[in-house]
């Protein structure tokens, strides 16, 4: 297992360096052949439904995986009650996490000055795209996104992959569940059985993988062209900055308090991390995540809750770039801010990003809302939809790290977080390393001694 785990990361990496070096070239090398628009359009055409097959199959274990193991976690355990208290601390961490993202967007903003002298053209087809924007900010409300929370069905919740709403139903079918003791073991053996069933089957989809990288970046760089990233370097460079900061300073000495080894937890989600970072999309990492986290030490039941509910509300490298974005289209169009100015913006994004329906690039709504009611040009919005995908890579890396320190941190202050499961995993995980360099060495040696004798012959 060890060693397959270690194929699937250099195998997503190689996809990775292939699907950028692929997509820098085929536009240029297919303008020299005939018919170049077919040939360029075909190619895009196999690559987005290469990636898009990948991220399906990824979606359609999401649902399953997170009902099953969120109530074999709850009722399957029987401390029902205790979910009121997981459930108060999870929210208070969630706030406190993405409040301190949003302060570090707003000073990595007014320290960069990423928007200053900014001039991007905008095309036809983005400023379209913000109108589909504008409309779907329109329609989700803070009163909206309470009543989404709660399903009018829960096979259409599945089928639409609204994974809060899935989460709500799986908790008061817990409760029910556990309510009726005896008679409900039955259905708790199916689910915990399902558990397995899907672990498995995520294991099986993530052999495709590579292939899903390949074909999300090299048809995004094709598309762009790396050309682009030249325009928005200031912007790209100041908002990784600033998520490197947010996990280096926050993340990592949030997991040196509950004495957590911060760098062996990042190692030990690098496969769901790289997978998050090569294809911009938290779905596309959250089943691996979710079985790590649970092999790492932390309880079904809190992984189960904590995970999926974070996917909503504590979107941390989302939320930083929210801040980010909305201080460098203010500084693009000259638009002073003042600090009280910046305050209740972070305050009005912080609000407004909690709990948001799973709609596409939530991100933006959410930002293009907000900028209106600042009196900032929406269509600032547009100029970010060019490089969105680029940047969106990073936020969700960090989202997902965000969400797996969460899981880690809950389970310490409910005193459940297994230390020994943890011990065990990084002495696996050491022992790997260690078996590797062992056999490094050993082939070292066994040159040097295959050399010395053909020497000794010689002489």
């Amino acid at each position: 297992m060890k060693e397959k785990k270690s194929k699937l990361t250099l195998y997503i990496l190689l996809a990775l360096v292939s699907g950028i070096i692929f997509g820098c070239f085929y536009p240029k090398i297919c303008a020299l052949l005939p018919f170049t628009e077919r040939i360029t359009g075909l190619i895009d055409t196999i690559l987005k439904s290469g990636a898009k097959i990948f991220l399906n199959m990824i979606k359609m274990l999401i649902a399953p995986l997170v009902f099953s193991t969120l109530v074999v976690g709850i009722a399957g355990h029987g401390n029902i009650k205790s979910l009121g208290k997981i459930g108060t601390k999870t929210i208070t961490y969630f706030l406190a996490a993405t409040s301190i993202a949003l302060v570090i967007g707003l000073l990595a903003a007014n320290i960069g000055q990423p928007g200053k002298g900014c001039i991007v053209n905008v095309s036809k087809s983005q400023m379209q795209e913000l109108e589909t924007i504008k409309e779907a900010n329109k329609a989700n409300s803070p009163a909206d996104t309470f009543v989404h929370m709660v399903p009018t069905s829960v096979v259409d919740a599945m089928a639409q992959n609204q994974i809060l709403q899935v989460v709500v139903f799986s908790i008061f079918f817990s409760f029910a569940l556990g309510s009726i003791g005896e008679k409900g073991k039955p259905i708790l053996e199916f689910l915990t059985a399902l558990t397995q069933v899907m672990f498995k089957f995520t294991e099986y989809v993530m052999k495709f993988a590579p292939m899903g990288v390949f074909c999300a970046i090299a048809a995004t760089i094709g598309e762009q062209g790396p050309g682009i990233l030249v325009s928005y370097i200031k912007l790209i460079a100041c908002l990784y900055t600033a998520l490197f900061v947010f996990l280096a300073l926050v993340l990592f000495t949030v997991c040196s308090i509950i004495k957590v080894p911060f760098m062996n937890l990042l190692w030990a989600i690098k496969d769901p991390a790289l997978l998050a970072f090569s294809t911009a999309t938290s779905e596309a990492a959250l089943p691996k995540a979710m079985e790590t986290m649970e092999n790492f030490g932390v309880p079904k039941k809190i992984v189960a809750f904590v995970m999926p509910t974070g996917y909503t509300f504590n979107l941390d490298g989302s939320t930083l770039y929210l801040s980010l974005a909305a201080i460098f289209i203010a500084q693009m169009y000259s638009i002073e801010l003042s600090l009280w100015q910046q305050v209740l913006m972070m305050f009005t994004l912080m609000l407004s990003s909690k709990g948001m329906a799973a709609v596409p690039r939530v991100s933006l709504i959410i930002l293009a809302g907000t900028l209106g009611s600042f009196n900032i040009p929406v269509a600032g919005v547009a100029v970010l939809l060019g490089i969105d995908h680029i940047l969106d890579m990073g936020r969700t890396t960090i989202n997902l790290i965000g969400n797996c320190v969460a899981t880690v941190v809950v389970a310490r202050w409910e005193n459940v977080f297994d230390d020994n499961k943890m011990f065990h995993f990084i002495a696996n995980l050491k022992e790997s390393k260690s078996a590797n360099n062992s056999i490094e060495w050993m082939t070292f040696n066994k040159e040097n001694a295959i050399n010395d004798s053909i020497k000794n012959t010689k002489v």
